[in-house]
């Protein structure tokens, strides 16, 4: 069955928080897999690294991490300047996650989150500088072992890889095992013409799957078609990790960045996320059932 996941910041307004609960929360609802912001980890000591990693093991959760990479570091940006320190600062959280056993990022990480300030609709040129900077920052990722995702993001999060298609054209310039492709229902919704079609086309190549509703509540609470997604997700054979990353709260960091400006369930306190990412977890076990992936 594939592993299930959740996203730490369900619960967390901030993308820094208190790792170690939400380790135990996890495993207590019943994941396999907590997933978190990876830039904390820059902060973090080694040894408080490896103190998350020997908790995880533990309890048996598997940690993998994300980011909307912060514009400061636009891998794809035209000034060499800033290119080249978001190489480096990408190349020092691929070892960092090292440290902590981490195999798997994922997320806006090959451009900086948003649309360039000085875009002009011609996208060619942070897609070269994009596609050179990742050659670099996969040498890193090879020497860690570390898989870099890259996720498929609606217009308003980037101008440069907003579809399946431009997914696979993106990974298709680099002769590595450890780049993949991640979906994530909630942008594929805004995107693409058709969800099942756009995961059976990329295959193989779906490295990690995010879950989430239209408006990014939990998976079966909104008006997506979870038969399409489950059923094409079985088509392509597809045995990774399937991660829900629901935003439901306003306020904080979080819900400045995510765009959330009312909250999305009533009474957004722990209990009440808790109740909804048992919901959630029972509803995509049910869907790997009914999809014979289980």
């Amino acid at each position: 069955m594939n592993k299930l996941g959740i996203f730490m910041n369900f619960w967390e307004k901030n993308w820094d928080a208190d790792h170690a609960k939400y380790i135990r929360k996890a495993k207590e609802i019943g994941f396999d897999v907590l997933e978190f912001q990876a830039q904390p980890l820059l902060e973090m000591s080694d040894d408080k690294i490896r103190s998350l990693r020997a908790l995880a093991d533990e309890v048996g959760i598997e940690l993998t991490y994300s980011l909307g990479l912060d514009p400061a570091y636009d891998v794809s940006s035209l000034d060499e300047t800033v290119r080249k320190g978001g190489v480096e600062y990408l190349q020092n959280i691929i070892r960092k996650m090292k440290v902590g056993g981490g195999t798997l990022l994922s997320g806006v990480s090959y451009s900086g989150w948003g649309t360039p300030s000085d875009f002009n609709d011609n996208k060619a040129a942070y897609w070269n500088q994009s596609i050179k900077s990742m050659r670099e920052i996969l040498k890193v990722a090879e020497e860690c072992g570390v898989t870099y995702c890259v996720e498929a993001v609606n217009r308003f999060e980037t101008c440069l890889i907003n579809t399946a298609a431009e997914a696979l054209d993106y990974v298709s310039n680099f002769d590595s095992p450890n780049i993949g492709i991640l979906l994530d229902t909630y942008h594929m919704n805004i995107e693409e013409n058709n969800i099942g079609d756009a995961i059976r086309s990329v295959g193989s190549k779906l490295t990690s799957f995010h879950t989430g509703e239209n408006n990014r509540t939990a998976p079966g609470k909104g008006h997506l078609d979870w038969d399409e997604i489950f059923g094409a997700l079985a088509d392509i054979n597809y045995k990774g990790r399937i991660i829900s990353e629901p935003f439901v709260m306003q306020g904080g960091q979080v819900g400045k960045d995510i765009h959330v400006f009312r909250d999305l369930v009533e009474n957004p306190c722990e209990e009440t996320i808790d109740k909804e990412a048992a919901y959630l977890l029972n509803f995509e076990k049910e869907m790997l059932k009914k999809y014979n992936m289980a």
